[in-house]
């Protein structure tokens, strides 16, 4: 009897706030695959239902352990379609996508891992910040605790090239007072909020001047920070 293929992972970008930012290509897959692994599943069924997609759902969050690792390679060689989607934005970038992707590749190295790109919170505000973007530096979340205030000192160190961050609305303030600490008075940075939500905005100015701007009722959301 002939061996049976391999299944195949898809790597799918999902809205990162509008639900008609998907592409026709992510839908159609979403459609064909025989398993969907979501971050959370109550958020990727909201945008399942919108494209009326009927499909098998999984968690895989990064508190995931072994064994949904080995439950992956099992679908895998039983020559099943699998995707992972995050919440929202590429899988890969600021969650636990890039370790399946490794696993995978590690003990099945012949499987197809197929990106289906899409929407990014990070391509999305460079595209509007106004700035040369042919080198920046992406360093993800600050840490909450331990090392946030190393991380926000090797800011002030790399200023010859953009820097872009994420940060919450728990520490968004905070995160505009360490800016202020490590950089020059006059330093500019841009700023996107809830980008492609209904409450999307965009700031540009100095760290002082967007201290001022973003009162108490603007600290809802996410942010993408980039610092000239």
């Amino acid at each position: 009897m002939p061996e049976k293929n391999l299944g195949e992972l898809y790597i799918v970008a999902t809205p990162i706030g509008n639900l008609q930012d998907i592409t026709l290509r992510a839908v159609e897959i979403l459609g064909k695959i025989d398993w969907l692994l979501a971050e959370d599943t109550r958020i990727t069924t909201r945008l399942l239902r919108r494209y009326n997609v009927k499909v098998n759902l999984k968690t895989f969050h990064e508190h995931s352990d072994e064994q949904k690792f080995s439950w992956v390679l099992e679908r895998l060689q039983a020559g099943d379609k699998l995707a992972l989607v995050s919440d929202a934005g590429t899988p890969g970038i600021c969650d636990p996508g890039g370790k399946l992707v490794a696993f995978v590749r590690e003990n099945l190295p012949e499987t197809k891992i197929i990106p289906l790109p899409g929407a990014s919170a990070l391509t999305a505000v460079l595209s509007v910040a106004g700035i040369s973007a042919n080198q920046f530096v992406f360093l993800g979340y600050p840490p909450h605790k331990k090392g946030r205030q190393t991380f926000f000192k090797k800011i002030g160190c790399w200023e010859i090239r953009p820097i872009v961050f994420y940060e919450s609305c728990y520490r968004f303030q905070k995160a505009l007072d360490s800016l202020e600490e490590n950089l020059i008075p006059e330093q500019k940075i841009f700023i996107g909020r809830e980008v492609t939500k209904i409450y999307e905005e965009f700031f540009f100015g100095k760290i002082v001047e967007a201290k001022k701007y973003f009162t108490r009722e603007k600290l809802k959301g996410e942010f993408v920070i980039v610092v000239e």
